[in-house]
């Protein structure tokens, strides 16, 4: 959805984004409740860490590969001291595990040399950090400290925005942007968690299950 245009035609769009968005949250919210991260963590570094494995992985496949990786590296300093192969062999089945791996250990050197161990509170510090972009930030800011710095767009929050006429972008980013100016910024946190539980349940990348979908009566591509 552009909304660069200007009059009565981009007003019109703005309007029916916003309604279906206040709509469809309330709606979601009475399915959904409550949302957390879904990633399992015990300390604020080890929540940083779970995002970074995320990438092109399921988070369920995260949670079965941490526990091993916390129990094995308690602390951010044992990543720094430990051998590359180690930390790719205890990650390998989030798959891109070098990358991965090589992250962490460069994540986890800032944290203890540049941070002295805290999680920063800001976007910028955050994406400064190996590993850390604007989804794993935002993943982290919100989750941690409760702070609305934007939108976290994964696979099925661009993918749903997208259906829903929300954006026509494919880029994470300006994905981001349109949703920031059509979303208010005290649903930021969950919307992204209502559209990732909605993606993995009745509007999946394979099926569109429309008919059972609670958003059913007001979504602009239902189809049942």
């Amino acid at each position: 959805m552009d909304f660069e245009i200007t009059g009565d035609a981009a007003l019109k769009q703005r309007d029916d984004a916003e309604e279906f968005v206040k709509n469809a949250y309330k709606l979601l919210q009475k399915k959904f409740g409550d949302v957390k991260c879904p990633l399992t963590y015990g300390k604020p570094h080890e929540l940083c860490i779970a995002v970074i494995l995320s990438a092109q992985c399921t988070d369920a496949q995260v949670n079965k590969t941490t526990p091993a990786l916390f129990a094995r590296f308690p602390n951010p300093g044992d990543y720094i001291s430990a051998p590359l192969s180690e930390v790719e062999n205890l990650v390998h089945s989030t798959g891109f595990y070098r990358n991965k791996a090589k992250n962490i250990q460069g994540f986890c050197h800032s944290l203890v040399h540049e941070h002295g161990g805290v999680v920063p509170r800001t976007l910028a510090e955050l994406t400064a950090m190996p590993g850390v972009g604007r989804k794993t930030a935002n993943v982290v800011l919100q989750e941690l400290y409760g702070i609305p710095s934007g939108m976290v767009v994964d696979t099925h929050v661009a993918r749903l925005s997208r259906i829903f006429g929300l954006t026509k972008s494919k880029n994470a980013v300006q994905i981001e942007r349109d949703l920031m100016q059509i979303v208010p910024e005290r649903m930021w946190m969950n919307w992204s968690l209502y559209m990732i539980f909605l993606g993995r349940s009745n509007c999946t990348a394979r099926t569109r299950d429309c008919a059972t979908c609670i958003l059913k009566k007001i979504c602009p591509a239902a189809n049942y």
